[in-house]
């Protein structure tokens, strides 16, 4: 699909945070969303009231270990993005190393389709954050691999996982902060992308409140700031709108390329995507129910301990999910 590519900010006006700290302490609302990355060890969560000033972070997740000798071993960690675009929605956890090299990532002030472009400090190339894809430089047409993540609130994130650390505020200066294009220093309690969020325009121009907004041609069944999660296997790419999910009973099982997929709808306005065991899930007062126990459709946690296989996937707005995957690659339950 063609990409609209235009320079919107300066490189860096919106600042990466390349050194995060974690910690217990989070200061608002325990309501508010985080991209939860449950593989690391502990697990992280990365609020979007700060991600909306800051659109990405570069982690490294995972063991390190110092041996006898006192050599560290580091074969264990996982350098991954955490990326948040505020005008797509869109939360979605990349790896890092691509190529056998390990990629740093900063904002570079560009949108393609009214989405975030990244660039690899490394070589300078250009990425896509809803798709992966690198538009233009070393990696033209490449893409980066998509890791598992889940959006809950940050309360979910403290009762399902009470180990947990939390991303701490990383301060400084962003444009996100400010009224027109000159880095302020951030605010952490002001919300500079709720009105948007909560409006019917979608894209920059909406954001900006100019002439030349979107048109949107389908709102009998979707609105374009529905959130979706999107699920890809190979060639073959599912978008399941929440509502959607949610008229189906808040469980819906299909196939993506070879991949048996089960999604389910949360109160929280979320869905959350899972290889399917085969069960017969179904919906009930205190999660779903399943193979003789209950499960947590937010963590894929059994009460009896087990533990589903939380799929890599997309989160974002039906609009953006439709920029880059045509109007039909939407789940409907005929």
């Amino acid at each position: 699909m063609t990409v609209n590519v235009r320079d919107v900010l300066p490189r860096d006006a919106i600042p990466s945070v390349d050194d995060p700290t974690f910690g217990d302490a989070y200061d608002w609302h325990p309501d508010d969303e985080v991209i939860a990355v449950t593989f690391a060890d502990p697990p992280r969560a990365y609020p979007v009231r700060f991600l909306q000033f800051h659109e990405i972070v570069n982690d490294v997740v995972g063991g390190v270990v110092d041996d006898a000798d006192g050599a560290t071993d580091t074969s264990g960690e996982d350098s991954i993005v955490v990326t948040w675009c505020p005008l797509c929605g869109s939360g979605i956890v990349y790896d890092r190393t691509h190529a056998g090299r390990t990629l740093e990532f900063g904002v570079s002030g560009k949108l393609a389709d009214d989405d975030l472009v990244m660039y690899d400090r490394e070589t300078g190339s250009e990425w896509k954050q809803s798709t992966g894809e690198c538009l233009a430089g070393a990696f033209e047409g490449d893409s980066l691999a998509v890791r598992p993540a889940g959006m809950l609130s940050l309360r979910e994130f403290r009762e399902s996982y009470p180990n947990g650390v939390v991303l701490q505020p990383p301060g400084g200066e962003s444009e996100a902060a400010s009224p027109d294009d000159e880095p302020v220093p951030i605010d952490y309690d002001a919300s500079p992308y709720e009105e948007y969020a909560s409006g019917e325009g979608f894209g920059l121009a909406a954001h900006r409140g100019t002439d030349d907004r979107r048109e949107w041609d389908r709102t009998d069944d979707l609105r374009p700031k529905t959130v979706v999660l999107g699920v890809e296997v190979d060639d073959d790419a599912l978008g399941y709108p929440v509502p959607r999910v949610r008229a189906a009973g808040g469980v819906v099982r299909t196939t993506v390329g070879d991949r048996d997929v089960v999604v389910f709808a949360t109160d929280e306005g979320e869905a959350h995507a899972y290889a399917d065991p085969g069960y017969d899930f179904a919906v009930t007062d205190s999660g779903v129910a399943a193979d003789g126990t209950t499960w947590d459709p937010a963590t894929g946690v059994a009460a009896d301990g087990r533990q589903l296989e939380r799929l890599p996937t997309r989160r974002l707005y039906a609009f953006a999910w439709r920029d880059d995957h045509g109007p039909d690659a939407f789940y409907r339950a005929d």
